[in-house]
């Protein structure tokens, strides 16, 4: 008799993953792709001087390959988790008895 794996570990890992991977890649990718379009905008005071300006686009273009990777990061987790893993047939020697 078969008995049935819970997939219970598998869910969890991959709420785990899409929690701590899959939600701060979807913010870095809005983020990136802002700053990839230059409307990513900063300024800094240092005393009294006050400071303006735009992050580069190459930025913008590594903050969305980095989001692309953590987005894919929950996929394969699920993937490898919770599919269904066939059973390994084991090959014998053993003479089979007679069936008559």
């Amino acid at each position: 008799m078969e008995t049935k794996k819970s997939k219970t570990g598998g869910i969890i890992g991959t709420l785990a993953a899409v929690l701590l991977c899959g939600c701060p890649g979807l913010f870095l990718c809005l983020f990136g792709a802002l700053t990839a379009a230059n409307l990513g905008t900063y300024s800094t005071q240092l005393g009294d001087t006050l400071g303006t300006g735009t992050l580069p686009q190459w930025t913008g273009y590594a903050m969305l390959c980095a989001a692309l990777i953590l987005i894919a990061i929950p996929v394969v987790v699920g993937f490898v988790t919770l599919r269904n893993k066939k059973p390994k047939v084991v090959a014998t020697n053993e003479t089979l008895p007679p069936t008559a």
